[in-house]
């Protein structure tokens, strides 16, 4: 039997062609389609994903509120989608498709838990979200993690990710203000630093589930999907940006075939529904760009990194060791 896919950001443009995608070429998993907003009134994008979900109506959809910028919020949903699972209302997790983002290239957003809302949304609220479910993940059909990536996860590409040079991970919720005429690069940075947290997390993630027998069969890979030229999110980039990404858009029929750096939504949702749900990718881990196998930055693969990063984000998010099923190996391990 197949069983439940996640996705936030549901009604993401990304998250549209994955679910797009995966209704249409596996229409017998169940879906919960996360969104932060689910009034088709006020958030035009989710009556777009709601008209998406109703063209289904043989498969099992759920349309279910979750803000990335709340804490409790995660912590409720997975709390209740555990429950479901436990009494049967829902299959086991086949997916976990950590798919949401947000940036800010206009000045620092602050999210309701007082957390920099480029890193809690895209990173740190989704760590939470699979620590909480992985006990109801599907260890017999290899359940599966996706995080999403970037070659802005690459110190060596134009957002320059990094973590904070004096070791203080702090600067990762809490960074100093941006100095004037730097907030659109800062919040580049930001970006692309919260991307290089997933890529980290998503190694750091598969040593730890393989040292426990119990949860080994759960892989977690991280995937870019190119330069997403259609994206809504490109409102937010200067006018240069938005005007190159518009001609791109214009010979995307073209350049479709000859590059993966640029993808349409379409075809980066195939991408991702391959590697959450197709069989050619059950067993993966580890870094692709679309659906590649490729090596990610150097400082993602360090596990000194990935462990300070760990244990900061368990700090910052009041996890307790309860509250995930992989016991002992939390932190300081």
């Amino acid at each position: 039997m197949a069983g439940t896919v996640i996705i936030t950001g549901a009604n993401g443009s990304l998250g549209l062609g994955f679910v797009h995608a995966l209704l249409t070429s596996h229409p017998d998993y169940t879906l919960i389609a996360t969104v932060r907003n689910p009034s088709s009134e006020q958030d035009p994008h989710t009556a777009q994903l709601r008209k998406l979900l109703s063209s289904h109506p043989k498969s099992q959809t759920h349309l279910e509120t979750l803000d990335l910028g709340r804490l409790a919020d995660v912590r409720a949903f997975t709390t209740r989608a555990a429950h479901q699972i436990t009494t049967n209302q829902l299959p086991p997790i086949s997916a976990i498709v950590c798919n949401a983002f947000t940036w800010s290239l206009h000045g620092q957003k602050t999210t309701a838990d007082n957390y920099e809302a480029t890193f809690q949304v895209s990173h740190l609220s989704h760590m939470v979200l699979v620590l909480r479910l992985l006990g109801s993940m599907d260890t017999a059909g290899n359940g599966r993690i996706v995080l999403l990536g970037s070659e802005a996860h690459d110190p060596r590409s134009k957002a320059r990710a990094a973590f904070p040079d004096d070791g203080d991970m702090e600067h990762l919720v809490h960074p100093p203000p941006d100095g004037v005429g730097e907030a659109y690069d800062r919040g580049f940075q930001r970006y692309g630093t919260a991307k290089l947290a997933n890529v980290a997390f998503m190694h750091d993630l598969n040593a730890r589930l393989l040292r426990d027998t119990r949860l080994s069969p759960i892989t977690v890979t991280a995937m870019d999907p190119g330069g997403l030229v259609a994206s809504r999110a490109h409102s937010e980039q200067n006018s240069s940006m938005r005007w190159a990404f518009g001609v791109i858009n214009v010979l995307m029929p073209l350049v479709r075939h000859l590059t993966t750096a640029v993808r349409t939504t379409a075809d980066a949702g195939q991408d991702l529904v391959a590697l959450s749900v197709g069989l050619e990718f059950k067993g993966k881990r580890g870094y692709f760009i679309a659906q590649r196998q490729a090596a990610s930055a150097e400082i993602s693969r360090h596990p000194e990194i990935q462990k300070e990063l760990w244990d900061a984000c368990w700090k910052w998010a009041g996890l307790v060791g309860e509250e995930t099923v992989l016991g002992n190996d939390i932190v300081g391990r």
